[in-house]
């Protein structure tokens, strides 16, 4: 697939996706407004919907044809966006812009930013539960695909997942000594790597993978994660604001230790390159289906600008 071929498809499946996403956010009215505006400002903020994207390839990929992924695809962009708002707080990493404007606390205040981001992650299990509306209640196999695919995305979005890694990255920025490799690799494997885990193997649950493939694509996404949050550590010392969308130097202004600052910028590409090219060649294709489209978007995600 050419390169302009590609771009075309891949601004075609995330508007596809932002139209799925939609009809499942919040109505701003009520008592409850704000949050609901404040909830859904975050969400329309746009990004790459790769999330979602990756979790909707997969199925497809694996031969899955029906409609109860919409509602998991909805889901794991709002726990994804959910943990951006939080991320972004004053507490936190005190960002001010995402996505090239103010972040969810700037605009509606810390207190509404941290109740839009808890409303987020309770609608995101509200949102994944109408799955169960979109199969064969009759069928114990599709209520039982649906069921693990609900414990994977709880699983992975909680302590030891995302939130775990969360948590681990907080003290890593508060310890005395040198972070180690084995720390930072724990932070982006469950701090950025957990959700696109999720993604995947939610994905390959519904479309009725076989063990073997889940494997396969949890090595996959594991290994997509952690070339993500290297990359992103480079573009913040190399990246340009304007393109990103975001402040760049938070890192080094908060005393951050990533894998630029553990192993030099060189390096550092390096990786991406690897982890990226064994996310392709050793996990993907052990899954034995067609991954073209897959394949470049995981490859363009290690020569990312933004």
């Amino acid at each position: 697939m050419e390169t302009r071929e590609f771009e075309a498809l891949l601004r075609a499946k995330t508007e596809e996706l932002n139209r799925l996403i939609e009809p499942y956010l919040p109505p701003e009215e009520g008592w409850q407004r704000t949050v609901a505006e404040a909830m859904n400002y975050s969400v329309r903020a746009g990004g790459k919907r790769l999330r979602p994207m990756l979790m909707l390839e997969t199925y497809r990929m694996l031969g899955g044809e029906g409609t109860e992924i919409e509602p998991f695809l909805a889901a794991i962009e709002m726990i994804h966006t959910y943990s951006l708002v939080h991320d972004d707080l004053p507490a936190m990493d005190n960002d001010e812009y995402r996505r090239g404007r103010e972040t969810t606390w700037k605009v509606y205040g810390d207190g509404m930013a941290v109740l839009a981001g808890d409303g987020l992650l309770n609608l995101a299990f509200e949102t994944a539960l109408g799955a169960f509306g979109r199969v064969d209640r009759s069928d114990p196999a599709a209520l039982g695909r649906v069921a693990e695919a609900l414990k994977v995305l709880a699983g992975n979005a909680g302590i030891n997942g995302m939130i775990g890694g969360q948590a681990a990255d907080i003290e890593a920025e508060g310890q005395a000594g040198s972070v180690t490799e084995e720390q930072l690799r724990f932070i982006h494997r469950h701090k950025t790597g957990a959700l696109i885990a999720a993604s995947m193997r939610v994905g390959g649950i519904l479309a009725g993978a076989s063990r073997e493939q889940l494997d396969a694509l949890e090595g996959c996404a594991q290994d997509i994660g952690m070339a993500f949050q290297i990359q992103d550590d480079i573009l913040d010392v190399v990246g340009d604001s304007a393109e990103l969308g975001k402040t760049v130097g938070s890192d080094r202004e908060n005393q951050k230790q990533t894998y630029v600052t553990l192993f030099g910028l060189e390096r550092a590409k390096e990786l991406v390159e690897e982890l990226s090219e064994e996310a392709v060649h050793k996990y993907l294709d052990g899954v034995g289906r067609e991954h073209e489209f897959l394949e470049q978007l995981i490859l363009m995600l290690a020569g990312r600008r933004r």
